[in-house]
């Protein structure tokens, strides 16, 4: 299986995030909701293009775990969201990630204008 390149597994509970998601950034983040010990199975993949600490909190009771990392532009997070999808088809992520309104960018993968 590929690697995400991601940092974690961390467990996604509030406490978790602010103490290792701690810069307001842009950034990628891959969930799990499995229960057992194993490895990690993504379940969703998404971003944020401004504060990757609060999208996270979005999804806290819905998932158990995360993995993350920062991104230096909103277009490089989208780019990263995009291989991600691309490389593991998440199970709970049906439609291919959204670009911003009116930024123009393109997946780098598909070249699909979302």
């Amino acid at each position: 299986m590929a690697e995400t390149g991601l940092n974690g597994p961390f467990a996604l509970n509030a406490s978790t995030i602010d103490q290792e998601v701690g810069k307001t950034s842009a950034g990628v983040y891959a969930l799990d909701q499995s229960h057992d010990s194993g490895g990690f199975h993504i379940s969703y993949v998404g971003r944020s293009d401004t504060d990757l600490n609060q999208r996270l909190h979005e999804h806290v009771g819905k998932y158990k775990r995360f993995k993350y990392e920062y991104y230096d532009s909103a277009q490089d997070a989208f780019e990263k969201e995009c291989a991600l999808y691309h490389d593991f088809n998440p199970p709970s992520r049906i439609s291919h990630p959204s670009r911003p309104k009116g930024s123009g960018w393109k997946c780098p993968r598909c070249h699909l204008v979302g």
